[in-house]
């Protein structure tokens, strides 16, 4: 079985899913006119002028954008990166930085339609993302779609949002101060749960409180480390460069293989960072306290600025200029030995805990994707259901070997993509339509 889910997720990670992520992203940033990097100083405006919101809704904008990155910002950040140069070699993290400067348009687009076709249901609990702008924008006959995705979306994340998070934070406490995993997972059990008592808005509190704190340290250690290698960095960017375009044959392979792995896995590890296109982060989104759909557009695609173009440069520059890329260690090792280079101590300390905190965030943002997928699918009678399922899943994930679990949710990972992707582009004309009349006031 094993085999048989590597072969499909070859394929759903393949060349043709790959294309239609970057495709899409591109198709919307030109039928925006290039609207997301146009106005990016405008979106860092509204998200602080977003602190409080304005208009309907459960969250803050603000929040809002802390509860997806809590779901984005995680070990595809410190461990992925870190994957995807070792596979793909520095060239890697240049399509990391093309699929983040595409994919603020996807996550733009996402959180308008998000917002545009929400649902707020008899107790004022506001609900959107994918399943509702493909059922209200496409039309009924379409609700299937949206069922689809909000199956992929409610089981992938057990795996991908839950027991492979729980088991990175169990390993790397356990490698790095000999913490047992099952001490990990009852503590995170413990704090997850009583963060789920309160719901979207408990969970975007802690997010709005752990992910700024834990995210600017994580810069900030990595900037004093690269002021340190200021030299190096020339060298770096060149070696990142053309390694991107390296048509010398890898590995015995075909001419142009090397330049395929680093866009492979560039490509792959920048999506499952940032998530852009994947429908996730837009269920954050729909809860936001705001007047317009553009606005909490523009304050969406920040989520993959911040999480791709900012925190995965600052690991994939620090591992380059390390010069440790290349030395058989991979994931969370080789961000960590890279780090240590340089301040051995604090950076072991710093990609620990920071590792443990964002994988923390990521089960919280991640709960209230799969309860929303799950009201889509059953109502919300169930809620106590998933949440106790949720919380049970922590310490399993955390103390179990998880490559048959990470190999099935990876894949419908990828598979929430095809409903969301399809309906982005069917309901492009929505957007620019949206985005025009704004802009024009």
């Amino acid at each position: 079985m094993t085999e048989l889910l590597k072969q499909i997720n070859s394929i759903v990670w393949g060349p043709i899913m790959l294309v239609a992520i970057l495709g899409t992203g591109f198709f919307l940033t030109v039928r925006l006119q290039f609207l997301p990097l146009r106005k990016l100083f405008y979106g860092f405006q509204q998200l602080w002028s977003g602190r409080k919101g304005r208009g309907e809704g459960n969250i803050s904008p603000f929040n809002a954008l802390m509860t997806s990155l809590s779901a984005t910002i995680g070990t595809g950040n410190i461990a992925g990166v870190a994957t995807a140069i070792a596979a793909g070699g520095p060239g890697a993290l240049f399509w990391m930085w093309c699929t983040a400067l595409v994919g603020m348009a996807t996550k733009y687009a996402e959180a308008v339609l998000a917002v545009e076709y929400r649902e707020v249901d008899k107790d004022g609990n506001y609900s959107g993302g994918p399943m509702y702008y493909i059922k209200n924008g496409l039309g009924k006959k379409w609700a299937w779609l949206g069922g689809i995705f909000a199956v992929f979306a409610s089981i992938a994340g057990f795996g991908i949002g839950n027991s492979v998070q729980a088991n990175s934070v169990a390993d790397v406490l356990s490698s790095s101060f000999g913490i047992t995993p099952l001490a990990t997972g009852i503590t995170l059990t413990l704090l997850v749960g009583l963060v789920l008592l309160g719901g979207i808005k408990w969970i975007s509190e802690v997010a709005g409180k752990l992910v700024p704190i834990m995210a600017i340290s994580y810069l900030l250690l990595g900037l004093i480390i690269l002021c340190f290698q200021a030299s190096r960095i020339p060298s770096s960017l060149q070696l990142i460069f053309t390694s991107a375009f390296n048509l010398e044959a890898a590995g015995g392979g075909f001419l142009g293989a090397a330049i395929w792995l680093a866009i492979r896995h560039g490509v792959a590890r920048g999506v499952f960072s940032n998530e852009a296109g994947l429908g996730s982060a837009p269920i954050a989104h729909a809860a936001a306290h705001t007047d317009s759909p553009v606005r909490q557009g523009m304050i969406a695609m920040l989520g993959t600025f911040i999480d791709t173009i900012l925190v995965c440069s600052i690991t994939g520059l620090v591992i380059v200029t390390s010069g440790l890329w290349n030395n058989g260690e991979t994931g969370a090792s080789l961000s960590s030995a890279a780090f240590q280079s340089a301040f051995p101590e604090l950076g072991k300390f710093t990609v620990s805990i920071g590792l443990a905190i964002f994988a923390f965030t990521t089960i919280l943002g991640w709960s209230y994707y799969g309860e929303k997928c799950f009201t889509y699918l059953f109502g919300t009678k169930l809620n106590i259901l998933f949440r106790l399922l949720w919380v049970v899943a922590i310490p399993i994930g955390a103390t179990m070997q998880l490559d048959l679990a990470w190999l099935i949710s990876d894949t419908l990972n990828a598979l929430m993509a095809v409903p969301n992707l399809l309906a982005l582009v069917l309901l492009a004309p929505v957007v620019v339509k949206l985005s025009t009349n704004y802009f024009q006031k």
